[in-house]
Order: structure tokens, then C-alpha cells, then sequence
């Protein structure tokens, strides 16, 4: 469909008999278009506009140098402004801030008024820090534990979850606490079909279904021997070696058979970054209270 320019240069515009209005000469399919100002209201706000911008230039940063920026004279900056807000802020935090630095994480669960400026304090650490793992609400995931139960691999106490914050699991830190399990079969230290009976045996601890009862025996006498010194005979499993319980039908890293296999065929080492030196140390007893305070603290 063609666009014909009908304007007559050099000649006075056409005008339309409907309206009596000129037309601008651009015609689309023997529609004209018709040369109506802009309502007046509408110009006075677009000038007003371009005033305001002129003096934003003027009054405030706006624009790009090679080096720098223009300032604007009122020397406002939104940089400033944040850290008088922060400085503000530290300032009424101060006091709390001092006995929070001063008590012992019991002292601060058995203070009303101290718990709840450490649980405000230390759930946008959560946030920031830990979350990325074990989810906004300390939930969990598979291979990250649930905060919010009773099912702790290192122990839930507030001693305990300050020592995993501070110095964290298989972190390489000096203090930190390491527990692996071996790769029993990419070691080549149980054959294939024993790893798939001590699968089948360590599901019946928990109560599941067995696909293969008769792998139940031989599973036993595998686990007694490989399993039991980190998960206990029963499979109660072991604190002090970070070895889950077995028992409780909780898993960190699901309870299907092709799991539990893979789990054993190619061992379980997690990592928890250390925190200290990262993280003030009011900051871990924040985010110690917190955690212990989500549902499953001991």
C-alpha cells in the first residue's frame, strides 16, 4: 500500500471541508492529515519540563566527566545521604549493639528484649550469608540440612551451631570439624552388588520399603563392617563425626534406593564455609541465636 506525499510546495494548504482546518499535504489511502495544534495545557507542561530539567542540571549531579561529575550547587549526594543514614542508625543501635557484644549467646536467649535485637539483627545475615544453601526460611535442601528440625549432624546446641558458623565444616580452617564418608565404591572397597544390599539395609532402618529382602543379611554384615564405626550399630548415627542418623527417615540427600547407592558408591563430604573473619564476631552470635531460635535449636 503506497504513501503519497500530495503537498503542494509553494502553494497555500489545502483545506479540509468538513473541519475548515488546513492539512499538513501527507495523505494515506485518501485519509488526509489534518494541521491541528497541540492543546495548550499540553505545551505549557512540556515547557515546564524542560525548566525543570535545566534547573535538575543546575541544582544537582547530573552530568558525566571524564574524571568526575558535575557536583550541582547544592552539593546534594546520594552517597552522603546513605552513610548519614547508616551513621544514624549505628548510633541508635549502639547501646544494643554493646550488650549484644558483652553477653554470651545463653544470656541473650534469656533476655526478651536481647533476643529479639539478635534475631532482627541476625536474619538479614541469614539472608545475606546462609540462605543461598538453606533456603530464606532455613529449610533446607537436598545436601543442605533443615535448620528447622531436631536433626542436627553436628549437634544443636547454641555451642554447637557457633562452632559450625565460626569455623565451618570441611572449611580447611584449623578448627573446623571433618567428617567424610569414604567413596566405598569408586575406592573399590565394596563391590557393587554389597553396596546394593547395604542400600537395601540401611532404607529398613528407617522403615522403608526393601526391594530385596533377601539382601537385608548380607546388608547388615556390610554395614557392621564398613558403616557402623561412623553410624553406629544401629545406625543412630554419630555427632561427633557429622554421620546422620539413619533411623529417623530424615536425609539430607533423599532416601531412594539410586541414592543411597550413589551416596555410597561415591561417598558424601559437604562443605560449610567458615564464617570468622568474614562475619564479626556480633554478627555469629546474631546469626547463632537465630538459627538456634528457627524450630529445632537443642
Amino acid at each position: 500500500m503506497a504513501h503519497t506525499d500530495t503537498t503542494d510546495h509553494g502553494h497555500a494548504p489545502q483545506v479540509d471541508s468538513l473541519t475548515g482546518v488546513s492539512t499538513t499535504g501527507h495523505e494515506w489511502d485518501g485519509i488526509q492529515e489534518l494541521n491541528n495544534p497541540l492543546p495548550r495545557w499540553w505545551l505549557w507542561v512540556f515547557y515546564a519540563t524542560i525548566v525543570w530539567a535545566i534547573g535538575f542540571w543546575i541544582a544537582f549531579p547530573a552530568w558525566p566527566l571524564i574524571s568526575s561529575f558535575t557536583p550541582g550547587i547544592l552539593g546534594w549526594s546520594s552517597r552522603e545521604q546513605v552513610a548519614e543514614q547508616l551513621n544514624d542508625l549505628r548510633e541508635q543501635r549502639s547501646a544494643m549493639m554493646t550488650r549484644l557484644e558483652d553477653s554470651t549467646t545463653a544470656q541473650i536467649e534469656s533476655d526478651p528484649e536481647l533476643l529479639s535485637f539478635a534475631r532482627a539483627l541476625g536474619r538479614p545475615a541469614f539472608g545475606d550469608n546462609c540462605a543461598p544453601c538453606h533456603g530464606a526460611g532455613g529449610g533446607g535442601a537436598k545436601g543442605y540440612p533443615n535448620l528447622n528440625d531436631d536433626a542436627w549432624l553436628w549437634g544443636g546446641t547454641l555451642a554447637d551451631i557457633e562452632q559450625t558458623i565460626r569455623f565451618g565444616i570441611r572449611s580447611g580452617h584449623d578448627e573446623a570439624r571433618v567428617g567424610d564418608m569414604p567413596a566405598f565404591g569408586r575406592d573399590g572397597m565394596i563391590p557393587r552388588a554389597d553396596i546394593v544390599a547395604v542400600a537395601d539395609y540401611v532404607r529398613s532402618l528407617s522403615g522403608l520399603p526393601v526391594e530385596n529382602k533377601a539382601n537385608l543379611t548380607t546388608g547388615a554384615k556390610i554395614f557392621a563392617d564398613n558403616c557402623a564405626s561412623c553410624h553406629q550399630a544401629g545406625g543412630t548415627g554419630s555427632r561427633e563425626l557429622g554421620a546422620p542418623n539413619l533411623t529417623t527417615g530424615i536425609w539430607l540427600f533423599g532416601p531412594e534406593r539410586e541414592t543411597i547407592i550413589d551416596g555410597v558408591w561415591n561417598g558424601h563430604g559437604s562443605v560449610m564455609p567458615a564464617w570468622q573473619g568474614r562475619l564479626d564476631d556480633t554478627t555469629i552470635k546474631a546469626l547463632t541465636v537465630f538459627v538456634h531460635t528457627l524450630g529445632g535449636g537443642e
